[in-house]
C-alpha cells in the first residue's frame, strides 16, 4: 500500500464525537513514550503529522487521521505514565476503554511494545483484556535499531514466550524502526489485506 493523502481529521476524549463514518479503523496505542508518535509519522511519510514529544503521556486525545480518503489511522493516548495522578490515569483509562469497546469501526488495534525492555506485566495485561473482550489486535514492536547482533531476536522470542504462558494461538506481531523505516511495507500491506476483506462484506 502507498499513502498518497493523510490528513488530520478530529481529537477528542468522547467516543460518540469520533467521525461519523463507516470507514475501518485502526488504532495504534502503547506505554507511554514507546515511539508511537514517530512509528505513525513514519507510516505515512510525514514528519510531523502526529505530533512527538520529549515528555511521555503527553497525548491525552483520540485522534483521527483520514488515510487515503478511505480509513482512518487512530493515535490513542499511551498508557501507564507512572508520574501522572490517579484521577489523570483513570481519565485515561476511560477513554482508551470507551473507545476499544465502544467504536464499532475499530477493525485492528495495533499494540506497541519497546523492544528493548523485558515483557512489563502492564502490557501482558493490557492484551489479556483485549483477549477477554474479543477486540481483535496485533503486536509492533518499535525501536529495532537500537538493539544490535542477537539480542533483538532474543528480546522478541523472551516477549513471544511470556505471550504463550497465555495464549494458545499468538496474535500477528511486526518489528519495526522509525529511523531506518523497517516494517513499514509490512504493517501497511497488513492494513491493505484486511481492507480487502472488509470491503467484500
Amino acid at each position: 500500500m502507498e499513502i498518497n493523502n493523510a490528513e488530520f481529521v478530529i481529537s477528542n476524549t468522547d467516543v460518540t464525537k469520533c467521525p461519523a463514518s463507516t470507514f475501518p479503523e485502526y488504532a495504534f496505542i502503547g506505554r507511554s513514550n514507546v515511539g508511537k508518535s514517530s512509528l505513525i509519522n513514519m507510516l505515512t511519510n510525514r514528519k510531523s503529522l502526529a505530533m512527538t514529544s520529549s515528555t511521555p503521556g503527553k497525548t491525552m486525545l483520540i485522534n483521527h487521521f483520514l488515510i487515503n480518503e478511505s480509513w482512518y489511522l487512530v493515535d490513542l493516548p499511551g498508557y501507564g505514565y507512572a508520574r501522572r495522578g490517579l484521577k489523570g490515569k483513570d481519565q485515561i483509562r476511560t477513554i482508551i476503554e470507551d473507545y476499544i469497546l465502544e467504536r464499532e469501526q475499530m477493525t485492528n488495534l495495533f499494540v506497541l511494545i519497546d523492544c528493548r525492555l523485558e515483557p512489563q506485566p502492564i502490557d501482558l495485561e493490557f492484551m489479556e483484556w483485549l483477549g477477554e473482550n474479543s477486540v481483535p489486535f496485533s503486536i509492533i514492536f518499535t525501536k529495532a535499531d537500537k538493539l544490535k547482533g542477537g539480542r533483538l531476536k532474543m528480546n522478541i522470542n523472551d516477549y513471544l514466550r511470556a505471550l504463550r504462558e497465555h495464549w494458545e494461538e499468538l496474535p500477528p506481531y511486526f518489528i519495526s524502526s522509525s529511523d531506518s523505516r523497517l516494517g513499514r511495507v509490512e504493517i501497511l500491506d497488513y492494513i491493505e489485506s484486511i481492507n480487502k476483506e472488509v470491503n467484500k462484506k
